[in-house]
């Protein structure tokens, strides 16, 4: 044989194994993916699993959110830090996120209040948002008063400030008469006027209205949840129900004053709280440090603050939320104190209520 056959020979071997492991790399990884999108559509029941082409579509928004789901992982501090995974809302897109999950029209909904009369602004030295605690506890959470109604899921309407707000006042209710109700959220959603039901909505707007009309926030049981904006039924019923009445509430920015929230937090009651959410696709657990805006801008859901803990070695608040027990922490967050994270938190609700 040849000097230049075997030089041939030895050349195209080497080639072979140069070339099999960058065809073969992407495409077992890409297998991967695919079999865990395929768990991942069966763990969720999605709708698409027999449509091909909707299928693949949400395979790549899933296949980017691993990917970012890895970075956000790598920017973990401790084993505290927010920690991200899989949620039912992974095979959605970033802006698909925004558009059906949260309110992305909340700030310009958020800036006619800042000029009425229950609008408060509180200020402090941005360089130390959090002073020393005096007076209240370094540790407070009203779940431990029973005060706190179980999470909801708002599913697909878009009825985060209704929930928030009517949760509020469920805890407030509770604080001052020493019993746990289910008010009812449908009755917001169907019967605010100029709302826009499952479209979207904002605390103080809603707030605002029961104040000012005198109406009743009836019961779960006599205004069952439907999750879809129907015909208010509140005239057929309001002889038939009884009902608690807001009588009072501010809507109040803490934004560089968050030593003023806490206490408004442990001597007042929770609070319901616009933030920017927009980072919470792929929460698992953990307490949020990082990659969360907290421009008023920004600011896309509502939620409730239900507590603190400042003796933890990431300081957090506690926030329930209402995507349903199976998100996050049994359905609540932690976001870190100290940082002005998140846009919070902005408006506090329900400060009086009657029955």
């Amino acid at each position: 044989m040849e000097w230049r056959t075997v030089v041939v020979i030895v050349l195209v071997v080497s080639l072979c194994f140069f070339i099999v492991p960058i065809r073969v790399g992407p495409d077992k990884a890409v297998e991967e993916d695919a079999e865990l999108f395929a768990k991942y559509v069966a763990r969720y029941n999605k709708s698409y699993k027999n449509e091909p082409a909707e299928y693949n579509k949400r395979f790549e928004h899933f296949q980017k959110s691993l990917r970012h789901i890895k970075k956000l992982n790598g920017l973990r501090s401790s084993q505290e830090s927010a920690y991200y995974g899989l949620t039912k809302f992974s095979d959605l897109s970033k802006d698909e996120f925004l558009q059906q999950t949260l309110l992305p029209d909340l700030p310009l909904r958020g800036q006619k209040h800042m000029i009425a009369s229950y609008y408060h602004q509180h200020l402090t030295s941005s360089v130390n948002r959090v002073k020393r605690l005096t007076g209240i506890p370094s540790k407070f959470d009203w779940r431990d008063q029973k005060v706190v109604g179980p999470v909801a899921s708002q599913e697909s309407c878009g009825a985060c400030w209704a929930f928030s707000t009517v949760g509020v006042a469920e805890s407030m209710y509770a604080i001052k008469n020493g019993t746990l109700y289910s008010f009812s959220v449908q009755e917001m959603i169907d019967c605010m006027p100029g709302g826009n039901g499952c479209q979207g909505g904002d605390i103080c707007s809603l707030l605002s209205w029961l104040s000012t009309s005198k109406t009743r926030i009836t019961s779960e049981t006599d205004y069952p949840l439907t999750l879809r904006a129907d015909t208010c039924r509140l005239p057929k019923i309001a002889a038939k129900t009884s009902g608690v009445i807001v009588t009072d509430f501010t809507c109040d920015s803490f934004v560089d004053a968050e030593t003023e929230l806490l206490t408004q937090l442990v001597t007042h009651g929770p609070m319901a709280a616009a933030v920017n959410a927009i980072s919470w696709q792929h929460y698992l657990g953990g307490v949020i440090q990082c990659q969360c805006d907290g421009s008023f801008n920004s600011l896309n859901h509502a939620v409730q603050i239900v507590g603190y803990d400042t003796a933890a070695s990431i300081p957090h608040y506690i926030i329930k939320n209402s995507w349903g027990p199976s998100f996050g922490d049994k359905g609540y967050i932690y976001i870190a104190v100290g940082k002005n994270l998140c846009g919070k938190i902005n408006e506090q609700a329900a400060c009086n209520i009657s029955r």
